[in-house]
């Protein structure tokens, strides 16, 4: 008989295995009788393994079939926006767009709705993010009270599964935290017949403290056995070192960024100090990653050894912290087009009517700066860009930052296979060009599409496929959390102690691998001036990845704002007017009323389904909006 286990949305002490054999599945769900006894599991290396590698691999028996989403891939991003309801996280705000009208679009107006939510929650064929983090929790508990048990395993190998478990356990309250908020910090086992289901929630920097403890112990465990990274430098060989198991460098990492949130305005407790922490933080993950291996790969580079290796072409590259790769030698349209990475564009591209797409808004590529470092945020920003003969509204698309020539798909940009190479987006009249027909519901209504992820795969290019990549921790990440953080504590040419680099130039190192000049002076004489460029750098840089929009709009309290704008796009129209010399006439037309995002208080964070919420008195549910 089930046994089961409320707190909020745990469902059950299900351990989810997936093995061919089904020998350990739903252990702790078995009634004693059944012979699955904690010394068959718990003593054997094999099955300890298999026990704790569901936090991995874990399925769950889910609306009469099995399901391979209970696992840490519902809590990974990438994975997360490949699925067929198209909730592409970062749409949710006024990066993007998703073509095809669906539920993320309800989500972006603030219509949520139980469905919404279960998706997220406990729906095995969907995104089941809270239930399979506290069943993962569940078994890092179970293994760091029970690794001491295993009696054919070396000090080394048990070091690791204590460091992994650590850093998981971390990680899934960290995801937890990101979506919902605060929960209680579960680091023991809950017993079957445990009168404290009904925990209260930390405040939000003390869980985040928690967070930081489980990230220090990994790292201290896997120091012991030398796993602060786990191919020999050089190697990069994904499979024969099981890369997706996190290391030491990624337990830095993820040590200060959950600082790094800690000390934001929406989470700060310490003022300043916060700060500091977070910046002592993440200089030493920025050391801990180069001095094993760890290099900045340039935005471009001949030889192809640069940037894009992220996302796609191979699984683990030279900037790689911690990767889960998505796919190995995978079709052009992985997923058919309903789902996968076929979600990230349009039907035109992928030739299927189920095909949303990632489309940047207007209000996302006017974060691209000119060239030579021109705002072009605000009108104010354009119009003194303008004046300084930096950039022509005429000419939308030339000089600007390098990095949007790499991330976003614009009206006549290359693209392979397609007619004259070229990403066709515009009407002629009445008639739209072979990008921007209504034969399929995913089209882009912003102008505009996502390239960052981009391979050239699409109808026209079948033969391209293979690998593509979720970049959980990159090492150009580290640098903006270094210097957004020394900025807020010291200031734009403060640094931490023993650091080398200063605010300013540590955000200045990002931009130069990018090809693009230092932050111009005016917007380095304070920390309030320097602030809106290290927000802005971070959307550039981290654009359409790791779901780092979503999080900093809110942890820098600029949701309100955000959500309250109006998003807008740019269809060119073709022309023969010489006032326009590209040919296209480029016009800003806010986007649909229907696609429009609204601010409601709560948005912070998703809320619960009402009949888990209603089970719960100290637990504070967070506000339906």
């Amino acid at each position: 008989m089930k046994k089961h286990y409320i707190l909020l949305l745990i469902v059950g002490m299900s351990m989810l295995m997936a093995t061919s054999c089904g020998f350990l599945e739903d252990y702790l769900d078995k009634a004693p009788e059944s012979g699955l006894t904690e010394d068959i599991v718990f003593t054997k290396y094999a099955n300890f393994k298999l026990f704790f590698d569901a936090v991995y691999n874990g399925r769950k028996y889910y609306n009469n079939g099995w399901r391979d989403t209970w696992n840490y891939a519902c809590c990974t991003p990438l994975y997360m926006d490949c699925w067929d309801q198209k909730y592409c996280i970062n749409s949710t705000t006024d990066a993007c767009d998703q073509g095809r009208y669906m539920e993320g679009q309800a989500w972006k107006s603030g219509n949520m709705s139980e469905t919404i939510i279960s998706k997220l929650c406990f729906d095995g064929s969907r995104r089941p993010v809270l239930g399979a983090c506290f069943d993962d929790i569940r078994i890092c508990n179970m293994a760091i009270r029970n690794i001491y048990r295993v009696q054919d395993i070396t000090e080394d190998v048990k070091n690791d599964f204590l460091g992994q478990a650590y850093f998981m356990r971390g990680f899934f309250h960290w995801t937890l935290f990101r979506l919902w908020g605060p929960f209680p910090y579960l680091d023991y086992v809950m017993g079957p017949y445990d009168e404290t289901w009904d925990l209260a929630r930390l405040p939000k920097n003390d869980y985040l403290q928690e967070v930081v403890q489980d990230f220090d112990s990994a790292y201290y465990y896997f120091e012991l056995c030398d796993k602060i990274r786990r191919d020999p430098r050089g190697s990069l060989d994904y499979n024969a070192y099981e890369m997706y198991r996190p290391n030491g460098m990624a337990a830095k990492a993820y040590k200060a960024r959950a600082l790094l949130y800690a000390a934001s305005p929406l989470n700060n407790k310490n003022g300043a100090a916060d700060w500091q922490k977070a910046a002592a933080a993440a200089w030493d993950a920025i050391q801990i990653a180069e001095s094993n291996g760890v290099r900045i790969l340039p935005l471009s580079d001949p030889s192809g050894n640069d940037r894009h290796l992220n996302y796609y072409g191979t699984p683990v590259c030279e900037e790689s912290i911690w990767t889960r790769v998505m796919s190995f030698n995978y079709t052009w349209n992985w997923g058919g087009g309903s789902g996968a990475i076929a979600t990230m564009w349009g039907g035109h591209f992928m030739a299927h009517n189920s095909a949303s797409g990632i489309n940047p808004t207007q209000n996302w590529v006017d974060k691209y700066e000119t060239k030579n470092g021109w705002p072009l945020n605000t009108e104010a920003d354009r119009a003194a860009a303008t004046a300084a003969g930096e950039y022509d509204e005429h000419q939308l698309f030339k000089n600007r930052d390098p990095r949007f020539y790499t991330d976003i798909i614009y009206n006549g940009s290359p693209a392979p296979g397609w007619t004259d190479g070229k990403a066709n987006i515009y009407m002629d009249g009445d008639k739209p060009s072979e990008l921007l027909t209504t034969a399929y519901n995913g089209r882009t209504y912003t102008g505009y599409a996502l390239r960052k992820h981009w391979a050239g795969n699409s109808t026209k290019q079948q033969n391209i496929g293979g690998v593509w990549a979720d970049a959980l921790s990159r090492l150009s990440e580290l640098y903006l959390n270094y210097a957004e953080a020394v900025n807020e504590a010291y200031g734009p040419n403060g640094t931490a102690p023993g650091a080398t680099l200063t605010a300013l130039q540590a955000v200045n190192k990002i931009r130069t691998k990018s090809g693009m000049p230092d932050v111009r002076a005016e917007f380095t004489g304070s920390a309030a001036a320097l602030r809106p460029r290290i927000k802005n750098e971070r959307c550039i840089e981290l654009s359409f990845e790791g779901q780092f929009y979503y999080d900093d709009v809110r942890r820098w309290m600029d949701l309100p704002q955000v959500m309250s704008s109006t998003l807008y796009a740019i269809i060119p129209q073709k022309t023969s007017d010489p006032e326009w010399p590209d040919g296209f006439k480029y016009l800003r037309t806010p986007l649909p009323a229907d696609r429009q995002p609204a601010w409601e208080e709560g948005m912070y964070y998703l809320y619960f389904l009402n009949a888990d919420a209603l089970k719960m008195k100290t637990f504070v549910a967070n506000p339906v909006w």
